[in-house]
């Protein structure tokens, strides 16, 4: 923050991935909002540094929908009010700066019954049950129309970009990195998939919801998942995507709102006064966006014509 308490782009440091103490500038900081969060009942599970600089990640334990909602808000109030005590400000903008890596909010979800995972089958493929492939094909096949609601901003889509580890393919995998949803390698009570889309300006009540019934209605239908994709994706030609199946997210929040306006089923998990409000509000949103001039369009303009 600058002298009058107001939020500038300047980084407080320039660390990496897991960097420590003398390149994380931000460690002091990060430790209370660990300890703070853990007095508050929270079970912190992982605490590091980011691959960009000033960037941090905070990870706890899993929740119900509904309480992890609650959760990820709490969340977001004790970093902010933290990190002011230290003289910065935590932002969670999808991408507050160009040229390097936004910030996600990575969504691990995982089914339980009464006898435990319902995801897990000790049996089954890669370990996963029946009803994970299904859940798994739920999510692939309405990915492009709950991306409106998990990215749910103009800048949202300045993350979803090649070349910054932030998911831009419709595909799975258990091995790597580049598709939108990857199975982590636990197993047991801890098999989950991990949607790597989702960015932390959505409102998390609406993002679980639409995640939520995504995933159960492959399983209602008994989606088959497309097969995994186990390389790099980011180094494949669009010819070899194509014939991977690999189709991409929308690269702007208009184009993600009309997938999500022809989706009934993502209309029947927002329900009948949310979603038609949801797609008023973000419309206008963009169009208001559609009408600005930024320094970026009077430069290269300006280049072009004369």
């Amino acid at each position: 923050m600058d002298e009058n308490g107001k939020p500038t782009t300047t980084l407080n440091d320039q660390g990496s991935y897991f960097d420590m103490a003398p390149m994380d500038l931000g460690e002091n900081c990060r430790r209370e909002i660990v300890l703070t969060l853990e007095e508050m009942g929270f079970d912190v599970e992982a605490a590091h540094h980011e691959v960009a600089p000033g960037q941090h990640e905070i990870d706890f334990k899993y929740a119900d929908a509904l309480e992890a909602a609650d959760n990820i808000q709490t969340f977001k109030l004790v970093v902010k009010t933290v990190a002011r005590k230290y003289g910065l400000y935590a932002t969670f903008m999808p991408k507050p700066l160009a040229g390097i890596n936004g910030s996600g909010m990575h969504i691990n979800m995982s089914l339980f019954h009464d006898q435990g995972n319902a995801f897990y089958d000790e049996k089954g493929e890669l370990g996963l049950s029946e009803d994970a492939y299904h859940f798994l094909g739920g999510l692939l096949a309405h990915a492009r129309s709950y991306t409106a609601v998990c990215n749910p901003t103009v800048n949202s889509y300045k993350r979803l970009v090649p070349g910054y580890e932030a998911p831009v393919y419709v595909a799975w995998s258990g091995s790597n990195r580049s598709p939108l949803i990857r199975v982590p390698s636990s197993r047991g009570l801890s098999t989950r998939l991990e949607l790597r889309s989702v960015d932390p300006a959505a409102n998390p009540y609406l993002a679980i919801a639409t995640i939520l019934e995504a995933g159960l209605d492959g399983l209602r239908n008994k989606l088959t998942p497309t097969d995994s994709v186990d390389r790099n994706i980011y180094r494949m030609d669009e010819e070899e995507r194509e014939e991977n199946h690999i189709t991409n997210l929308p690269d702007t929040l208009h184009n993600a709102l009309k997938d999500l306006e022809g989706d009934s089923v993502m209309r029947k998990a927002m329900g009948s006064h949310l979603f038609p409000s949801f797609i008023e509000a973000k419309n206008l949103e963009y169009n208001a966006y559609r009408t600005q001039v930024s320094q970026w369009n009077v430069t290269n303009t300006w280049n072009f014509i004369n």
